[in-house]
């Protein structure tokens, strides 16, 4: 049997590990094993490697080496930048600031914090999903320890205006933490630029390795481990690290930055074909995000009167592999929480797909999903799920 081919539109969930990333990362599985904690000359190779690679993450966000601190993703990265913070500077106040549309892992801390006795604020954001600087810097209180905004977002690729928050963090003297998992890749990132204390970046979302990631720390940064061990990491995040995988995030993060404005150009000319073309053979569409602000690889779009979850799964069927939102957030029932804080209604929300796109996708396979969602759409329309039925007033569809 013929396997279907794939055109895989779902790369804001991860990617494919590039050719090159696996063939930097093979020799550290077998030939430079060792535990770069070891004194000897097998765990200095590994060390020499490790330390090589901290190096070129930190040059490609304008950082300096020793403010980077490996951990197996951005989930471990963004609890290690709002935990710690909180922990080294709870006697400074009990305060928290982030916003409605921030990734799980920042909302479910965030909530964890608030059951150990902290106050979050949870700020709201725009039909296009950006936060007011001005409520943010409104909402900062005398007892504030940490902002935690994130750069992209990963269900609509809206871009935050981090500078402007940064120059407002810092005058009024709270610790920022921005996650940008979703932007590193995709847009320029200089976190000296950027004006952040702390950045999160992992490395499955730029073709490495899954289940390795780093937070940057800048120095000064009073920050407590919330990992208890050995002394890895400068005594940050104890544990022995994970070699092959540090070098191969290494590896990916350098390509791309040196691909960055060619691959930049290329995904926004495919997604401008997606979305116009979306425009044109299903005029009901919704168009959720910034049309300016916003990276060159995800659209997201509501379809009225469809079940978001099962078009996915049809898609499926024609070989096409999208998202309904955040990949983290798969297998919920509920609509997005992002596209709900954008002030959509519950059904517009829930009919809504994440196409994210990558360097392997071609103008031919944009096209082929724009045909077919032209043919099988008509299918999904004035679905019978009870909520659109009393949205409408409909007894029977």
């Amino acid at each position: 049997m013929k396997v279907m081919e794939i055109i895989y539109l779902d790369h804001a969930a991860t990617t494919p590990v590039r050719e090159e990333v696996r063939e930097v990362m093979q020799p550290y599985f077998s030939e430079i094993f060792g535990n770069a904690s070891s004194i000897h000359v097998v765990g200095q190779r590994a060390k020499k490697a490790l330390e090589n690679a901290r190096e070129i993450i930190a040059n490609c966000i304008g950082a300096d080496s020793g403010e980077i601190y490996f951990t197996s993703g951005g989930t471990e990265s963004n609890n290690l930048a709002i935990k710690g913070i909180i922990q080294a500077n709870k006697t400074k106040g009990s305060h928290l600031i982030t916003t409605q549309i921030e990734h799980q892992s920042v909302l479910n801390c965030c909530k964890f914090m608030e059951k150990e006795g902290f106050e979050v604020t949870y700020l709201p954001v725009d039909h296009f999903g950006i936060v007011s600087s001005a409520a943010l810097e409104e909402a900062i209180r005398p007892d504030t320890i940490l902002v935690s905004v994130m750069l992209a977002n990963n269900e609509t690729g809206t871009i935050q205006p981090i500078s402007e928050i940064a120059a407002i963090t810092k005058k009024r003297g709270v610790v920022l933490h921005v996650d940008g998992v979703q932007a590193v890749g995709k847009i320029p990132v200089n976190v000296e630029e950027l004006g952040v204390d702390l950045f999160t970046i992992s490395g499955h979302k730029i073709y490495g390795p899954k289940g390795i990631g780093a937070l940057y720390i800048r120095k000064g940064t009073r920050i407590f481990p919330i990992l208890n061990g050995g002394h890895q990491e400068q005594q940050m995040r104890a544990g022995t690290e994970n070699i092959p995988a540090i070098v191969g995030f290494a590896k990916a993060i350098e390509l791309s930055q040196t691909e960055l404005p060619d691959t930049s150009k290329y995904l926004t000319r495919l997604r401008d074909r997606l979305e116009q073309g979306i425009k044109e053979k299903i005029p009901s569409a919704h168009i959720n995000g910034h049309p300016v602000q916003r990276l060159p690889n995800i659209l997201n779009v509501s379809f009225d009167f469809v079940d978001g979850e099962a078009l996915l799964l049809t898609l499926d069927m024609y070989g096409i592999a999208v998202s309904t939102g955040s990949a983290c957030a798969a297998g919920a029932t509920k609509p997005s929480h992002v596209l709900l804080a954008m002030g959509l209604k519950s059904t517009l929300a829930q009919g809504s797909i994440r196409f994210s796109l990558g360097r392997g996708n071609t103008e031919s396979e944009i096209d082929f999903v724009l045909d077919t969602l032209a043919e099988i759409l008509p299918k999904f329309q004035m679905t019978s799920y009870p909520e659109i039925k009393r949205e409408l007033g409909i007894k029977k569809i």
